[in-house]
């Protein structure tokens, strides 16, 4: 599903769509095989506690089931939003930001999670953490995100830099069983904290945690620099720092270097095993549901 055009009366029924197409759509491609088929119960097995037998379904089926509870489930992951300003670009009221495709992807993922009787935590920082939730499975749980999420799509902040290494030596301090972390940004963190950041993440790989990057980028502006031959004023959204210049003067030179900063990320994260997924705001969401799919499933 392209989400063209910001929607914010209710996300949690715009994922609901977004998954439920997903799984359609996966039926009908190479990837059927994938474990798409969601259950609430398991099978029972000789020695398990006869008060967890789900008796109703043993009427309808003459089989005897355990209803799975929040200690049984399969994966714990753990989604983790940059809120900077830098999140708030394109300023285009026709298209989504990358904070806003940010949440409807977690949201999709969310409604993934809980589908597979999964534990989901979220958590949210710019220049520090100002949100961290408990990893749980229970849908009380999944509706309170789903809520967090909601308040993220008007979320407006003015200089909010982005401090993403704290953010993630937090996440790897406080996930003490191995998790699946799933990192939303843009990664547009200032040159000196590159490194620290790096490490961070280097952090979360020696304490056995899974780690899926997924960096958000606009394709056509900040990649292809495709500007219109005319002045422009462009502005630091973190900083406020303003220049004027004609795009074409610097376009070259803009795309060379950003492909080199693109191929240092990428190189960093296969140093450190750590799966980036380069997301383009012009793709539907699927395509970091697909990265999460498959991740879960080399996983299980």
């Amino acid at each position: 599903m392209i989400l063209q055009q910001p929607i914010t009366d209710n996300l949690e029924l715009i994922a609901k769509q977004v998954v439920e197409g997903f799984i359609i759509g996966l039926h009908k491609s190479p990837f059927h095989g994938f474990s798409v088929e969601f259950a609430e119960h398991r099978l029972y097995n000789p020695g398990d506690p006869l008060r967890h037998i789900d008796w109703r379904v043993y009427g309808r089926t003459d089989k005897l089931f355990i209803k799975r509870f929040e200690e049984e489930t399969n994966l714990r992951c753990c989604l983790v939003l940059d809120t900077s300003s830098s999140m708030q670009f394109p300023k285009d009221e026709k298209k989504l930001t990358k904070l806003q495709f940010s949440c409807y992807a977690a949201a999709s993922i969310l409604q993934l999670l809980k589908r597979q009787l999964d534990a989901g935590s979220l958590a949210m920082f710019d220049e520090d953490v100002y949100y961290f939730s408990d990893c749980r499975s229970v849908n009380t749980h999944y509706r309170m995100l789903t809520n967090e999420l909601q308040k993220l799509l008007t979320h407006s902040s003015q200089n909010k830099t982005t401090h993403a290494a704290a953010a993630i030596h937090r996440v790897a301090e406080q996930m003490h069983k191995r998790s699946l972390v799933m990192i939303f940004s843009d990664m547009m963190d200032d040159s000196e904290n590159l490194e620290e950041m790096f490490s961070a993440l280097q952090h979360l790989r020696y304490n056995k945690h899974e780690v899926i990057l997924f960096h958000i980028i606009d394709g056509a502006q900040e990649l292809a620099f495709e500007f219109e031959n005319r002045p422009y004023e462009f502005v630091d959204m973190e900083s406020g720092d303003r220049i004027k210049l004609q795009p074409q003067q610097i376009k070259n030179e803009y795309i060379s270097q950003m492909q080199q900063f693109q191929k240092m990320v990428a190189d960093r994260c296969h140093q450190y095993q750590i799966d980036r997924v380069a997301v383009d705001l012009s793709q539907p969401v699927e395509q970091v549901l697909y990265s999460f799919l498959v991740k879960r499933n080399k996983l299980m």
